[in-house]
């Protein structure tokens, strides 16, 4: 993804990626957010509730070339710094989650509906091809939420 071109002044100097258990979704959204966004803005993810590390995630980011290493799933109450400028939410329980936040806090939050891979059946191949279809969502999300239009092109 080198030579992408990020939109100047929009981006935000703090995301958190919020999903039900931070397990799958905000996890991969945290890792592919990383690698794009520049270093000075901190990126970290969480859910509304416990979690147990999934190994399909570990699996599907390392076909992308990133892992997680020894980070585990978190919770949003376990998180040491609770301001962001921009809380991305990627399940309903973690948007209702995002907007009592904002009650007390002046936090944007965005939307991102993603479907939950973990209920695929099948064989490994076919639970993994639900795996891959999350993070190639997550990422045409984040480029078109973070990077200019030609850049998204060459993401495609």
């Amino acid at each position: 993804m080198a030579g992408l071109i990020l939109v100047p002044g929009a981006l935000p100097h703090s995301v958190l990626f919020l999903c039900g258990m931070n397990a799958v979704r905000s996890p991969m959204a945290e890792q592919l957010a990383r690698r794009v966004l520049p270093a000075t803005i901190f990126v970290a993810s969480a859910g509304v509730r416990a979690g147990e590390r999934d190994p399909f995630v570990d699996a599907v980011l390392a076909e992308d070339g990133l892992m997680l290493g020894e980070r585990h799933p978190r919770k949003l109450d376990d998180l040491e710094d609770d301001y962001f400028d921009l809380i991305v939410t990627l399940a309903p329980e973690a948007h209702h989650a995002a907007l009592e936040l904002t009650r007390s806090l002046a936090v944007e939050v965005e939307y991102w509906p993603t479907p939950d891979p973990t209920g695929a059946g099948g064989t490994r191949e076919q639970i993994m091809a639900s795996y891959r279809d999350v993070r190639e969502r997550l990422k045409l999300r984040i480029s078109r939420r973070f990077l200019l239009p030609e850049a998204k092109n060459a993401t495609d």
